[in-house]
């Protein structure tokens, strides 16, 4: 039997890897298409749940003007959006349009298959352990991306 190191980190290459072969076949060599830096960058941003453009880049390490120049450039091909913020007029968040959730959504479907596989195997109290398991990786990674 594998131990719960093992199975975790086999998760989450398997989660990485099923998402970089969608990415690659969602970039295209086009006028408008997305690199896949970019699809990246939205990725983050859309992680970040509508950050500005100083707390996307604080988070990707890159500087202001780099953000804005990726912001500007996503901003252009349709995928994102600028909307005033709230707590701060001369501040704007980032929002995801239309066309990137049309474009993307890239593990949606599978994740919820597996929900639902997981579900019918395992009892109600098994659930709840991997809710609380999960839960504490969740947490656990907030930690490290606050660092």
């Amino acid at each position: 039997m594998k131990s719960i190191e093992k199975q975790i980190m086999e998760a989450f290459a398997k989660i990485r890897l099923e998402f970089y072969r969608k990415v690659f076949t969602r970039v295209r060599e086009r006028d408008g298409s997305l690199s896949a830096m970019e699809v990246f960058s939205l990725e983050v941003i859309y992680a970040l749940n509508k950050p500005t453009i100083s707390r996307f880049a604080r988070f990707i390490g890159i500087s202001q003007s780099n953000a804005t120049y990726k912001v500007n450039s996503l901003t252009r091909k349709g995928y994102l959006v600028r909307c005033p913020s709230e707590d701060d007029g001369r501040e704007y968040t980032l929002e995801l349009s239309d066309k990137f959730y049309s474009y993307t959504n890239m593990f949606e479907g599978d994740l919820n298959q597996i929900i639902g596989k997981i579900s019918t195997e395992l009892s109600k109290e098994e659930l709840a352990a991997v809710a609380k398991a999960l839960g504490i990786v969740s947490r656990e990674l907030d930690a490290f991306s606050e660092k």
